[in-house]
């Protein structure tokens, strides 16, 4: 009996033994936006942590990478220019606004036979002291809003809890894609759909890493799985950016050869910015001040300006108001479009409440919408909002994003 006692003991060990050195291996942070995920085995995060692993003139890998979506290539080698036709972006910007028409009462003359005013009542356009942003700025040629609505899949390929990317076999995530990318064209015929691949190329961790930095970038193997995922689908990529405790400036520069791409953009995280407050990422809500949004669109400017690009879009994922500081200083620029993406999950009347509260009063340029698969569909008055609720807001979102 001893003995048989023993053999279990060793037994119920090696088990242990082995679920604790399996591969991959997640890390997870509560958020609202995401989870953190580390490598699959083999990966060596020190090297992921070292900011010489990836530097920006070294050569793209993995036998080169798909074609450009054709709504992206200029027919022309000259720099592109501003937009010529700025009458039509206003009206498309105007449109988006959806700004719900109001009822008006003005005095008019009344017949020759009575004397004095009578009142008429009329129905005219809404007005809004937000929306469409003031003064416009309008972009160069080539730029994906307001003429197209992005609708992006998100996720990091070794995590099912970060979102939909590493939740389902690449094939079957196009095909979701392609599925929700129809919907929403059908909710909005006026507004074609671009599908886009949303990849967290680098992730905020719960412990400190080899740098001290709580952050993870993830191998370039990857980042060009996602963008060819998105070529299989004539789509668009974002790479996601969770700093921790690290910065923009030293982050952003490590993908300058993906960014170089024309169907490549960037989204920052400021939920996992903790420079601010120097506290671990997932114990409090971080932050990201206009500072840092404009030192990355300058950053993107300068890319498009050199190598002769389509404009970027920059997304800026956000849920409280504390998330972003000095918004009235962010700074988009004929190059760069910017989203700012309400993030947060619940039911509807709550994800439309933030929205309200925390995009809708503070106008950059464009928005985003998050949807998220599970989160939102928990309790009993939460489900997955259809594209027609989504397109019921004002202003309507440009960007949607599905975890």
């Amino acid at each position: 009996m001893k003995r048989i006692l023993i053999a279990i003991f060793f037994l119920c060990l090696a088990v242990v033994l082995v679920w604790l050195f399996r591969g991959p291996r997640v890390s997870l942070i509560a958020g609202q936006g995401s989870s953190v995920a580390l490598p699959a085995s083999g990966t060596d995060p020190s090297v992921l942590g070292s900011p010489t692993d990836t530097p920006a003139n070294s050569q793209i890998t993995a036998g080169g990478l798909p074609p450009v979506p054709t709504f992206l290539l200029s027919t022309s080698s000259a720099p592109r220019q501003v937009i010529a036709d700025t009458a039509v972006y206003d009206a498309k910007m105007l449109a988006l606004a959806n700004l719900p028409p109001r009822t008006i009462k003005f005095k008019v003359s009344s017949t020759v036979a009575t004397s004095g005013f009578v009142m008429e009542t009329r129905t005219v356009s809404g007005t809004s002291p937000y929306w469409p942003p003031r003064p416009p700025i309008y972009p160069l040629q080539g730029a994906l809003l307001p003429d197209y609505r992005i609708v992006a899949y998100y996720g990091n390929f070794y995590s099912k809890q970060m979102g939909v990317l590493g939740e389902y076999p690449p094939d079957q995530v196009l095909a979701m894609l392609a599925s929700t990318t129809a919907a929403w064209a059908a909710a909005d015929p006026s507004t074609q759909v671009i599908p886009a691949i949303q990849y967290i190329a680098v992730t905020a961790q719960g412990s400190a890493g080899p740098d001290g930095l709580y952050r993870l970038r993830m191998p370039d193997s990857q980042i060009e799985k996602a963008i060819n995922m998105a070529a299989q689908v004539n789509g668009v990529v974002f790479l996601d950016v969770q700093v921790g405790k690290s910065t923009v400036e030293k982050e952003i520069p490590l993908l300058q050869k993906y960014l170089e791409l024309p169907q490549v953009s960037l989204a920052l995280d400021p939920e996992f910015d903790m420079d601010a407050s120097g506290r671990p990422p997932g114990t409090v809500i971080g932050t990201m001040d206009a500072a840092d949004i404009n030192w990355a669109v300058q950053y993107l400017t300068n890319l498009v300006t050199a190598n002769n690009l389509p404009p970027k879009v920059l997304i800026i994922h956000r849920f409280t108001e504390d998330m972003v500081t000095n918004y009235k200083q962010i700074k988009p620029s004929e190059q760069v479009q910017i989203v700012m993406d309400m993030d947060g999950f619940g039911f509807p009347a709550k994800k439309i409440n933030t929205y309200q509260q925390v995009i809708v009063p503070e106008p950059v340029e464009f928005t985003g919408f998050k949807l998220f698969f599970k989160n939102d569909a928990k309790g009993p008055l939460g489900h997955l909002m259809a594209p027609a609720e989504v397109l019921k807001l004002s202003p309507r979102p440009s960007y949607i994003q599905y975890q």
